[in-house]
């Protein structure tokens, strides 16, 4: 009987222990749990001041590319404000000119102040150079309507599912808003495929991804830059396709390029080569979390010192979670194989 009574103590003990270590390994998940979901908000948050200290970057640069439209639009309607004058100006004398028709003489007096107002004005040039003023101005508004349309598309925090979009709309309104940043490093070829499939992405998160790509490979043309020795300009070239299965973003750069040991850690958080205060080294790592985790994609970087640099990004064309409705990025410029 003892030994029935010693077995059932140990059993009970036994059991007790099992149930504190179920209590133990539930609570354990349930920090865990937290923990994860405190990783995202983190993430999430992380992507978020990124973006912020983005458009902090891009903002003066884009009130310099508002200003220049805006300048000539003034310039624009003050010259055509004054050319209304001119021309209201002749309406008196063509009046006077009507009721004078009559008399002969009176008609051969307000034809030759005609004919001297007319030179005076040189109305053959306000003739000429007032629908190129209008035009000009036309131009003018709808470059400012792009830029602001494509920083507030930019800016948005966006949708907390997939869309489906057109990635070529995204990159270039992207490329308009970074216009700033790389017009006086490099020339900027964008060679997108007409008719690209549409991708399911987070689209707000793949033109910050596009952005950080940009900055980089200006950074790394800027460090080649010899004025002196014939090179003022660098290369940056944006191109997309498809495989069937994936749609394919390549941005290649003609800068410094980079060794195999930085190739190797160039998507680790917070590692930079960059000096104090030109880099954080956050934005390739948060760019591979994005396409790896949150769009089942690919990231691969091709670089040689000295040779420039190629990220090549690999998006699955479907996905799960997606909207069914189609969602395009703003922007529609000309597609043709340019630089810009």
């Amino acid at each position: 009987m003892e030994d029935v009574e010693l077995l059932r103590k140990k059993l009970d003990r036994e059991r007790t222990a099992r149930k504190q270590a179920e209590q133990l390994l539930e609570d354990k998940s349930r920090e865990l749990y937290q923990a994860l979901e405190s990783l995202k908000k983190a993430q999430g948050q992380i992507i978020h001041s990124e973006k912020l200290a983005t458009v902090g970057q891009l903002a003066s640069g884009i009130a310099h590319e508002l200003n220049t439209p805006i300048q000539f639009v003034s310039d624009n309607i003050r010259f055509l404000d004054e050319s209304m004058k001119d021309l209201m100006s002749l309406i008196p004398l063509l009046n006077d000119l009507l009721s004078s028709a009559q008399d002969t003489a009176a008609c051969r007096e307000m034809i030759a102040t005609l004919a001297k107002q007319i030179e005076e004005i040189d109305l053959e040039f306000l003739k000429e150079e007032i629908p190129q003023a209008v035009e000009q101005s036309l131009e003018g508004t709808g470059r400012v309507t792009h830029i602001v349309r494509a920083m507030k598309e930019f800016a948005h925090p966006g949708v907390e599912g997939k869309t489906v979009a057109d990635i070529n709309d995204a990159i270039e309104s992207t490329i308009l808003v970074a216009k700033n940043e790389w017009k006086y490093v490099a020339e900027l070829n964008a060679n997108l495929q007409p008719n690209l499939p549409k991708v399911p992405c987070f689209v707000n998160e793949f033109n910050q991804i596009i952005l950080n790509i940009i900055i980089n490979s200006v950074h790394a043309i800027q460090d080649t830059l010899d004025p002196e020795g014939g090179r003022e300009k660098g290369a940056i070239t944006i191109s997309t396709s498809s495989n069937g299965k994936e749609a394919l973003i390549c941005i290649t750069d003609d800068g410094t390029g980079m060794p195999p040991e930085v190739q190797k850690r160039v998507f680790d958080p917070f590692f930079t080569t960059k000096g104090v205060g030109k880099g954080t080294g956050q934005g390739l790592a948060i760019a591979h979390a994005i396409i790896v985790e949150k769009h089942q994609g690919r990231i691969e970087v091709d670089s040689g010192q000295g040779k420039g640099t190629t990220f090549t990004i690999y998006l699955p064309l479907e996905g799960s979670n997606v909207t069914a409705e189609p969602v395009r990025a703003w922007g529609r410029h000309n597609r043709k194989n340019k630089n810009r």
